[in-house]
């Protein structure tokens, strides 16, 4: 099942707590992920900033709005339990407890204008009624566009680099793989790219800096699909060569008979399509920069603790 959201999350954490006992905030979420059946990689899901994993986020958001209402308060960190209000709220039955339910309490409306301190009563008010602003965690909103904002900067890229030469796609392509970690250094790579002369292979790389083993590669700017006898015909240079690795780059994408022949052979072949390519070049600052930065800021619970 796909992680619930923190709104979700709200009623089951209350429930909790109803037993009026102090409860952890790290227990508590080993025992919603028991409750909702989630899967390891569901649980350890970590969000794009790697700080924490998202249901953890989540559950902590859940107790953040709960305290903002007053149903639940923090008698000591990273822990919480159930107040007269919280034991109100769970009487009433409901069906969830979502941001509209914490609305009618004034601590709530309190927190909220502080959230937006220029708008109008009536602005915050309607804003208060309306879920579309907290149906995600802080964090997954920054996430959320950061994704879009990624995917459009990538599209452009990929419509960039079809428009260059095959020389300086070639060139391109050794750039990544340096960035990632392979080749040495550009000096080095660039010796080795288009020095083979051997059909189906466009360059050599280092794997690793010191040259222990080296990668094959082969750069194609296409728009048709990149079928299996290309495939074939680079795994043949391999084999010419005695190489067992090998990078197919391509500014278009595979037929399935292509992925099915690179699966099904010894050699090792990567295949990189035009919107993984893209990707890479994103992650890796290949043919973009950055021009803006964004911090979030987290308490620093060791200067409170040291003295």
């Amino acid at each position: 099942m796909p992680i619930p959201d923190y709104q979700t999350l709200m009623r089951p954490l209350l429930q909790l707590a109803a037993n009026g006992q102090e409860h952890k905030l790290r227990d508590a979420t080993l025992t919603l992920a028991e409750q909702f059946k989630l899967s390891e990689a569901e649980r350890t899901a970590i969000l794009p900033s790697g700080t924490q994993s998202v249901f953890g986020n989540r559950v902590g958001w859940a107790r953040s709005y709960l305290k903002q209402a007053g149903a639940l308060y923090s008698p000591r960190r990273g822990c919480f339990v159930i107040t007269q209000r919280g034991r109100q709220l769970l009487d009433a039955n409901p069906h969830s407890i979502r941001i509209a339910t914490l609305a009618a309490f004034p601590e709530f409306q309190a927190f909220k204008n502080r959230r937006h301190p220029t708008k109008t009563e009536s602005e915050q008010t309607l804003d208060m009624d309306s879920d579309i602003i907290f149906d995600d965690t802080p964090e997954d909103i920054l996430a959320s566009a950061h994704r879009l904002l990624c995917r459009n900067l990538e599209q452009e890229v990929l419509e960039t680099v079809k428009e260059a030469s095959p020389t300086f796609f070639e060139k391109l392509v050794v750039d990544l793989l340096i960035k990632m970690g392979y080749g040495g250094n550009r000096q080095d790579a660039g010796r080795a790219i288009g020095k083979s002369g051997d059909g189906g292979i466009d360059g050599i790389i280092n794997e690793d800096r010191l040259g222990v083993d080296v990668l094959y590669i082969q750069a194609k700017r296409w728009e048709a699909t990149v079928g299996r006898p290309e495939i074939q015909k680079f795994a043949g240079a391999l084999q010419g060569q005695r190489a067992k690795k090998g990078i197919f780059m391509t500014t278009s994408n595979f037929s399935r008979e292509a992925k099915e022949y690179a699966r099904s052979i010894d050699s090792r072949i990567i295949l990189i399509d035009g919107e993984k390519l893209a990707a890479l070049m994103v992650e890796y600052n290949v043919g973009v920069s950055v021009v803006e930065y964004y911090e979030v800021k987290k308490v620093d619970t060791d200067y409170f603790e040291s003295g």
